[in-house]
């Protein structure tokens, strides 16, 4: 026996079919993408959610149910992943900030134990001063996206940012390109 079809797929217009069909042949796409496209077409082609769920590949024919709910109502926009979706951040744009201005500040050679931050020397105070089950990876993320950079003298400083001798003094020198010559990151991921 079938799954109940409570709502029926509204009529596809030209463009979302084209739309649709062009998803599922895209090899660049995400197969979640893919998945949801092969499934609406299906059904728009006639299918039942059974054989639409069998043919997109998902394990349960509500799940066809709820995508071809959310399909009538939103239209393309169904094939996203839905607001409300992943995991919650675990650290707030207060804690990121108190992150980075432990980071920004010299380390306290009696209090922090260095002359210099290193990611373990930055955990250890971070902890110490309120944010405890922080870890030396979430350091390094949030230092990164604030747009810091490890350098070979052990400290953190904001990419593209550099301190000059001039003739009237110490200056703070921006350059504008950071972000051109930043690039893609040249580390190999798992």
């Amino acid at each position: 026996m079938g799954a109940m079809q409570r709502e029926r797929l509204r009529p596809l217009t030209i463009e979302e079919q084209c739309e649709l069909r062009a998803i599922t042949k895209a090899s660049s796409e995400r197969v979640d993408r893919v998945q949801r496209a092969t499934a609406l077409l299906a059904v728009a082609g006639g299918a039942t959610f059974s054989a639409a769920t069998r043919a997109a590949g998902y394990r349960s024919p509500g799940a066809i149910t709820y995508l071809v709910r959310r399909f009538n109502r939103a239209g393309l926009d169904a094939l996203g992943i839905a607001a409300g979706r992943g995991r919650r951040p675990t650290y707030d744009a207060a804690a990121r900030a108190r992150i980075v201005a432990t980071a920004q500040r010299p380390p306290d050679r009696k209090a922090d134990g260095t002359a210099t931050w290193s990611l373990s020397a930055l955990e250890r105070t971070v902890r110490r001063e309120g944010l405890p089950r922080v870890g030396a990876t979430t350091i390094r993320r949030v230092l990164h996206d604030a747009g810091s950079s490890y350098q070979r003298t052990r400290t953190w400083c904001p990419t593209g940012t550099a301190q000059r001798k001039r003739k009237a003094g110490v200056v703070q020198v921006t350059d504008p390109q950071t972000e051109e010559k930043r690039g893609p990151s040249t580390w190999r991921t798992g």
